[in-house]
């Protein structure tokens, strides 16, 4: 309080611009709020126009209920609203609540709005200029409302200052009709920015899953709808559906992640941070997925006055959203079964396709073989005449149950099955009717090539197998335990006093894995099980990893009672030392594979979940079709 001045009540026209600084901070915000207000009056079309990024002009129309001359008058007052019939903070229904929209946009700009209801004869128009509100007088109008503002900020000039360029401007516009796009898919939304093409979301009179996914595929781009997932899962009084995409499909930023709360768009750190803890262990930690989820409840399970642009909620009990979520999108990745992106082809193809070839009526002209393409032509695992015997059921079980050691010895095929066969052709019938084909060669033993019935697949064999191994281990631990291998000579790692004695206090959990160890000494420890899946690889190198992920994500036990081996945060870091550990048992690069190894490989692959990536979030295979093939060589 200043000792030079009294204490006053500040004028009403100032309180409004003071308060209106929260509700609209940019264009962008007073065209969330304005579209909203249409969409609780019930409008099912519903256009915004601006120029200038929304400085010059807003303007929206829609074919809502309509306002009469007495409701307009009143619509523009502070804290009036016709959205709590009940006054009950509890049971919030429609998008908007608080009455402070319009009267905070006539604070800063000058409002002019034009309305009428199904039954007037006339509409009604009343204008407020920088919070001066002027007479109510009859117009033209058809049913519905037109709101205009212009100069917005005018009477706050130091928030012009902080807006961003009008192309800036124009592209939060725009994100925030795609975030109401994917909220009401039933609803027509169009833009018009000044100067630039229109974007269009026509209403889809289908409300379920097919029509939703025609609204996403409008707002994420059209390859959306070949790398999305229907996902339909409810529990305790929360309904959760929509669609998510594959792990293999994703983006740089989290901006393509979508979420509705009984209609509303919200931005909310919990559902973010389950959404990253369901792709954890399929996606790198540095991108993000593409996905629109809509959550239903009753209205009193959640509270959405917590945020004055009403983007964030609190959920009277988060750790059951967040534990359908991650279920619900653990459960749907994994009936998906194995799926890559549709955009693999494309990348594989620009990686692929040779400088200077081009395309002349369907054929392809160039003077010869890129000089870089001869000098890389790989040698083949397995000679074009060799024959690859059928593999044996189960076989593969030996890649993620057998040590390493042991790997030849499993799969060591018959030597007259890979002699010359002239008349192979004839005498067998490879499996490329199956998803991931035959495999034909490998290319510096690091790649398995493998023929389909329309194209050809790429095989990484150490990301494939590292994910194999990592879904075995965690299979066996769920079900109560890991198969362990003693050492027969129990092996001593020295390091640091301080990591020696972290991995001391993590045994208990480490056990869990599969794992045993014991102190030795001064900065060393003994480990004398290990996984039996890993048995045969480096232990200072699995102590190594292990302390990684340790660090990376602790192993303090948050559960109650230390049994946490699900999806709580104590599952989660024992999954991710389970990521780390699985890298130890897989198929190195540089390894030569037979060609019963290779068909195993594949088979394994596809009978396995979210095979489609390895545990750090990189594809596994790379699919290209016939036609995909024929464009790189300019046959279409």
């Amino acid at each position: 309080m200043s000792a030079s001045h009294p204490v006053r009540r500040l004028d009403p026209i100032l309180v409004d611009r003071i308060a209106a600084g929260e509700v609209v901070e940019r264009p962008a915000s007073a065209v969330k709020e304005l579209v909203e207000n249409a969409i609780d009056a019930g409008a099912r079309s519903i256009e915004v126009t601006i120029e200038g990024g929304g400085r010059r002009l807003i303007r929206v129309v829609d074919d809502g209920a309509g306002m009469s001359a007495a409701d307009l008058s009143l619509a523009v007052e502070r804290h009036a609203t016709s959205k709590l019939p009940g006054g009950d903070l509890t049971r919030i229904e429609t998008l908007g609540f608080r009455g402070e929209a319009l009267p905070s946009i006539g604070a800063v700009a000058r409002l002019t709005l034009t309305s009428r209801t199904a039954q007037a004869e006339t509409g009604a128009t009343l204008t407020v200029d920088a919070g001066v509100k002027g007479e109510v007088r009859p117009a033209a109008s058809a049913r519905g409302t037109r709101i205009e503002v212009t100069d917005l900020f005018s009477a706050t000039p130091a928030r012009l200052k902080f807006l961003k360029s009008d192309r800036a401007e124009t592209a939060a516009i725009g994100d925030i009709l795609r975030r109401l796009a994917v909220a009401q898919p039933e609803i027509r939304l169009t833009l018009r920015p000044e100067g630039g093409a229109a974007l269009v979301f026509p209403a889809e009179p289908d409300p379920g899953p097919s029509g939703t996914l025609r609204r996403l595929t409008g707002v994420f781009g059209p390859e959306f709808g070949a790398n999305a997932l229907p996902l339909d899962m409810a529990r305790e009084g929360f309904a959760l559906s929509g669609h998510i995409g594959l792990p293999s499909y994703h983006r740089g930023a989290a901006n393509q992640i979508h979420f509705t709360v009984n209609g509303r768009p919200v931005r909310d750190r919990l559902l973010l941070g389950a959404v990253r803890g369901a792709y954890a262990d399929t996606m790198s930690s540095d991108r993000h997925p593409v996905l629109a989820l809509a959550i239903l409840c009753d209205p009193a399970l959640v509270d959405v006055n917590v945020h004055p642009a009403k983007t964030e909620v609190r959920f009277r009990e988060p750790g059951l959203i967040r534990g359908l979520i991650v279920s619900a999108i653990h459960e749907t990745l994994r009936q998906a079964g194995l799926r890559g992106s549709s955009t693999g082809a494309s990348r594989t193809l620009e990686a692929l396709r040779p400088a200077g070839l081009v395309a002349h009526t369907g054929a392809a002209a160039h003077a010869g073989p890129a000089p870089s393409l001869l000098r890389g032509l790989p040698s083949f695992g397995a000679p074009a005449g060799y024959r690859a015997g059928p593999a044996r059921a189960g076989a593969f079980a030996g890649l993620a149950e057998a040590p390493q050691a042991r790997f030849e010895h499993d799969f060591a095929p018959p030597s007259a099955d890979l002699r010359p066969e002239p008349d192979m052709e004839a005498r067998s019938v490879e499996p490329i009717a199956h998803p991931l084909g035959a495999a034909r060669a490998q290319l510096h033993e690091t790649y398995i090539v493998a023929q389909t019935a329309d194209g050809l697949v790429l095989v990484d064999q150490h990301a494939a197998h590292e994910r194999l191994v990592y879904e075995r281990l965690k299979r066996e631990r769920a079900r109560g335990g890991i198969a362990r291998q003693g050492l027969l000579i129990p092996d001593v790692v020295e390091m640091a006093p301080a990591d020696a004695d972290r991995l001391v206090a993590a045994a208990p959990d480490l056990d869990r894995l599969g794992m045993t160890l014991e102190p030795f000494g001064t900065g060393a420890v003994l480990v004398r099980e290990v996984p039996a899946a890993l048995a045969g690889a480096s232990i200072r190198g699995l102590v190594t990893d292990i302390l990684d992920a340790l660090d990376a994500s602790g192993l303090e036990d948050d559960s109650p009672d230390g049994t946490d081996d699900g999806g709580g945060p104590l599952g989660r870091r024992l999954d991710a030392i389970l990521s780390r550990m699985s890298c130890h048992g897989s198929i190195r690069a540089g390894r030569r594979l037979r060609p019963e190894e290779m068909n195993a490989l594949l088979r394994e692959m596809e009978a396995t979940p979210l095979a489609g990536t390895c545990n750090h979030g990189r594809p596994t295979f790379v699919e290209l079709k016939l036609h995909d093939i024929e464009r790189l060589f300019g046959r279409r």
